[in-house]
């Protein structure tokens, strides 16, 4: 069985320097790295994951949501229409830098 975990295992929450509480690299990270899905929409609801309810916007980020579109275009015989955003790093992220 696994267990359910709010954010990947490569991050945890702290006491940021930005605002309020953030999310910290728990060891070094490589610039390119998928943290997985931080937001997803469902017709116009925005649902933030555990991930996207505490990323910071900093004036230099190391990071940025990546938009990838669900659609029933080449079948419409299946009805979805969704877009979620996953959290790549754009730059190496040493361990416990948010």
């Amino acid at each position: 069985m696994t267990t359910y975990r709010p954010l990947p295992p490569e991050a945890r929450l702290g006491f940021s320097d930005i605002e309020g509480i953030g999310v910290f690299a728990k060891k070094n990270i490589e610039k390119g790295h998928n943290f997985g899905m931080s937001h997803l929409k469902l017709g116009s609801r925005i649902i933030r994951t555990p991930l996207g309810g505490f990323i910071n916007h900093a004036d230099h980020p190391n990071c940025f949501k990546v938009s990838l579109r669900f659609t029933n275009e080449d079948d419409p015989t299946i009805a979805f229409n969704y877009k979620i955003w996953n959290l790549v790093a754009t730059k190496d992220i040493k361990t416990d830098e948010e």
